[in-house]
């Protein structure tokens, strides 16, 4: 009798991509921590350099090169500058409070995606998805504590982080418009790194300090796991609708709480945990009713 091997679903291999993804982004998040005390200019700069690399390959081995659909422009501007501004926030914060704190506070950019949608592509938003949005803002509450419960210096870089997810939302929204348009993920990945370290380049200087041999290799390895991450996201999304396994991509709060544990010594409070409770719980609510709406159509 022949035995025949068996093969793993498009759905399966997205999952496993989606988690690797998320692993790698919460190794990122600390290798950028582990660089220690320099300006989030540096660490950001540094991070998109080893993305230029990757994209700019990717694009010489593509049949249309560096071919830039027509009115693509404005928005690819947008996309870049507000992307730019989410990894210069989210850095602040992974360097000042703990990376499942930052992750999960980088993870409200779904939630600020839907608040965008409704300006720039006109998408209006249905009540379940308010629902998700305010649950997901009284999560956040909780991990950034706003009355300073248990620590003051927790909350200035708490509501950096927000901000982070706010923009990032934003730069998603304006990625979504891109690919609405038919734009090339390979153009919208290089035109980004290239966009922020050339806008990064005066900063940079205005504000460099020498760095270490050690500090330089947690650069480089922040660079290589971002990289690493979206390489592994974008395999998982082209295997599998977003709606289906977007939902794994909360394992990175885990590994970072893990990994802040194991080698920064951090322990996310009550307050934090809660938080994560509600804003995955928000989102676990949103996935369902995503999976129940496509399931009846």
């Amino acid at each position: 009798m022949e035995n025949k091997k068996s093969r793993i679903s498009p759905k399966t291999q997205g999952i496993i991509f989606i988690i690797i993804s998320a692993f790698s982004f919460a190794c990122m998040a600390l290798f950028v921590n582990m660089a220690g005390d320099m300006p989030v200019f540096q660490k950001a700069f540094f991070r998109n350099c080893v993305a230029i690399i990757l994209s700019l390959v990717l694009l010489l081995r593509s049949k249309e090169k560096f071919k830039v659909k027509k009115g693509s422009l404005k928005y690819l501007l947008l996309r870049a500058s507000f992307g730019t501004l989410g990894i210069l926030f989210n850095f602040y914060a992974i360097s000042h409070i703990n990376l499942a704190d930052a992750q999960i506070l980088n993870k409200l950019s779904p939630f600020f995606a839907i608040l965008a949608s409704i300006i720039i592509l006109k998408e209006v938003a249905n009540g379940r998805q308010w629902i998700s949005v305010i649950v997901a803002f009284l999560g956040a509450l909780l991990v950034v504590k706003p009355t300073g419960i248990s620590d003051p210096q927790h909350l200035v870089p708490s509501l950096i982080g927000v901000a982070g997810g706010l923009v990032a939302g934003i730069a998603y929204t304006f990625m979504r418009k891109l690919s609405l348009k038919g734009e090339r993920s390979e153009v919208i990945v290089a035109f980004f790194s290239i966009f922020s370290c050339v806008v990064l380049v005066p900063f940079v200087i205005a504000t460099y300090e020498p760095i270490s041999a050690k500090q330089l290799l947690c650069l480089i390895l922040a660079g290589t796991f971002a990289c690493s991450g979206q390489i592994f996201i974008t395999s998982a999304y082209a295997r599998c609708p977003a709606k289906e396994i977007s939902i794994y991509d909360y394992s990175s709060v885990i590994f970072a709480a893990i990994l802040g544990f194991l080698f920064l010594g951090q322990k996310p409070d009550i307050y934090s945990l809660i938080g994560y409770v509600v804003i995955i719980g928000a989102s676990v609510y949103s996935y369902i009713h995503n999976v129940k709406k496509a399931a009846k159509a």
